[in-house]
């Protein structure tokens, strides 16, 4: 944990209802705050900072909202433990809308807090207590976190913030969000009240299913496809994937939207992995007897796009616990000969159980596996030569790739173990790369992992989010951002050109609109701006592997760094053709 920002005490015996919040944060175990300072909570503020040392939970300082829940979004994915996050009255959450949708739709626990004016309209300043004042504020965000709050007096309060706690870590995960008054927070209190337990507000453990028709199913079948989506990141896990795949002689599907969950290099898995199916994927569910989706993101569309409709499927997931009519994240509804409502790991476990076959052994940390060819020669990097280049500089080292940009072909890299790859970031937006790199970098810090935190991230996600780069800087949080910098937003490139195709119009005007360049963006001096160690522009495999073997002990000694890799435009064949059909 980082020496920055100790108060220095006081002998003040005063107790405010912001004291209490401050205390209940601690009760509940979360480690950080992520915030960006606002009038809002100031009480709560205070009370982080002199009622409990700015220890347990620390403050981590971000020069922007979306970064606050990037970063517990990041650390969540290493974790599977929420992060807490302060957020600034109503325009501090609307500032952070994008990244609660991100965490909604990648299903992470996270600990949200808000704040508020005055209910009390009497007791609220001119012009800016009532333009900070919501009186319903959760509304802008409902759609998308699991469980929220925004209670008047503090008993209550402290209630809200246990229950949601045990919401955010109850299955299916979504961020939950409590909104405290400022009065309430500034308000003089005799005592501190006792503080609500969190072991009984713990997670309902999930209930113990009847598997014999599952069981059933896979061993009757000659063809059968199991398809691995939201799953664990326990070692053990792990393991059960693969005991089962090769139990019941299954072909296995990965998804790279979703973090590592199957050996990709195992006889078993068909790959690549990528945002859509490959021909050969697409082949195999139709050729398939059985489908298995444990917890895939989009079954419908998956099928629906392979032609496998009408293939018996067994659908694993608490999904439609979370299904509202006013979202559709939760994707269309499919036709299950067999639905088990619940997270997927303790099924397989519960499977491997009953079967009579040989465990396959947990993964252990091993250093990078790139799957291309180096080749050295000097020119320009399109995706293939960038990966290989990256790989080339990396392959020594344990890595978790915390991100990869959509120009990232699947068969650039072979994912062993579940921290190898973390996933992308759920709802598809851009800017929320640097901050998840920097949690799931402090995650790994803080757990002693030998693992340094990649980052690959595209040039339009890297300027959305320059400035959470600083908070790495500030509290010392090692992790390598690689921006893969095309210098467009070209996955717009890619569907004009489609309209263009089909409209008959001009090819060539495809990125009129699109480039970021003239004048091109120098992301190693923006990288320096924030208080990081920056390389480049390099424009060639070459000199990138040199940059990675130049930052590597510079990571391993404890710094954040940037690289800004120059590559060529282009999609993996099946991206470009997934995105525009």
């Amino acid at each position: 944990m980082s020496n920055i920002d100790q108060p220095i005490g006081h002998d003040d015996p005063r107790l405010y209802g912001s004291d209490a919040l401050a205390e209940m944060v601690r009760h509940l175990g979360l480690p950080y705050l992520a915030l960006n300072p606002g009038s809002s909570y100031r009480g709560l503020h205070d009370s982080l900072v002199n009622h409990i040392g700015n220890r347990d939970p620390q403050m981590l300082v971000c020069l922007h909202e979306e970064h606050a829940v990037s970063i517990a979004h990041g650390w969540a994915k290493v974790t599977g433990e929420p992060m807490g996050v302060m957020l600034h009255a109503n325009v501090g959450l609307m500032h952070a809308s994008m990244a609660i949708y991100n965490a909604w739709c990648d299903r992470v626990p996270m600990a949200i807090y808000g704040a508020t004016g005055p209910v009390d309209s009497a007791k609220r300043r001119p012009w800016i207590d009532w333009i900070h004042t919501s009186r319903d504020q959760a509304a802008m965000v409902r759609d998308y976190v699991k469980w929220d709050d925004q209670p008047v007096s503090l008993g209550p309060t402290l209630t809200a913030m246990a229950e949601a706690h045990r919401q955010t870590r109850s299955a299916p995960h979504g961020p939950s969000y409590v909104v405290f008054d400022v009065s309430l927070q500034e308000t003089q209190i005799e005592t501190l009240p006792p503080l609500p337990d969190p072991a009984c507000f713990a997670p309902a453990p999930e209930p113990l299913l009847e598997i014999d028709a599952l069981l059933d199913k896979m061993r009757a079948a000659k063809h059968p496809v199991l398809m691995m989506g939201r799953l664990g990141r326990a070692p053990k896990d792990w393991a059960n994937r693969v005991t089962l795949a090769e139990a019941v002689g299954a072909t296995v599907l990965t998804d790279i939207k979703r973090g590592a969950s199957f050996p990709t290099d195992h006889p078993a898995h068909l790959g690549p992995p990528g945002f859509f199916l490959t021909a050969d994927q697409q082949a195999a569910l139709r050729a398939a007897d059985l489908i298995v989706s444990f917890d895939w993101v989009d079954v419908a569309g998956t099928l629906k796009a392979a032609g496998a409709e009408d293939v018996p499927l067994v659908q694993v997931s608490p999904e439609s616990r979370l299904a509202r009519g006013t979202r559709l994240d939760v994707f269309a509804p499919v036709a299950a000969e067999l639905l088990l409502e619940t997270p997927p790991d303790p099924v397989i476990a519960a499977c491997v159980d009953e079967l009579t076959f040989t465990p396959a052994e947990p993964p252990q940390t091993a250093p990078a596996r790139p799957a291309l060819p180096y080749d050295p020669q000097p020119g320009p990097m399109n995706g293939a030569r960038f990966a290989a280049a990256l790989g080339e500089g990396l392959r020594s080292q344990p890595v978790c790739l915390a991100r990869l940009p959509l120009s990232w072909g699947g068969a650039a890299w072979h994912f062993q173990h579940p921290l190898d790859y973390l996933g992308y970031d759920g709802g598809a937006g851009i800017g929320s790369g640097p901050g998840m790199v920097i949690g799931a970098a402090l995650a790994l810090r803080d757990a002693g992992s030998e693992r340094i935190c990649v980052g690959v991230l595209g040039d339009g996600d890297t300027m959305m989010g320059i400035s959470a780069l600083w908070t790495a800087a500030r509290y010392d949080i090692p992790c390598l951002i690689v921006v893969a910098n095309n210098r467009s937003y070209f996955n717009d490139e890619v569907h004009q050109e489609k309209i263009a195709l089909t409209r008959g119009r001009p090819v060539e005007n495809k990125a009129v609109g699109q480039a970021i360049a003239d004048p091109d963006l120098d992301f190693a001096a923006l990288a320096r701006a924030q208080g990081l160690l920056a390389f480049g522009p390099v424009t060639e495999p070459g000199t990138l592997v040199e940059a990675l073997r130049e930052a590597l002990p510079l990571v391993q000694a404890g710094r954040p760094i940037l690289i800004d890799a120059r590559i060529e435009p282009g999609y993996a064949p099946e991206m470009a053709e997934g995105m525009t059909d």
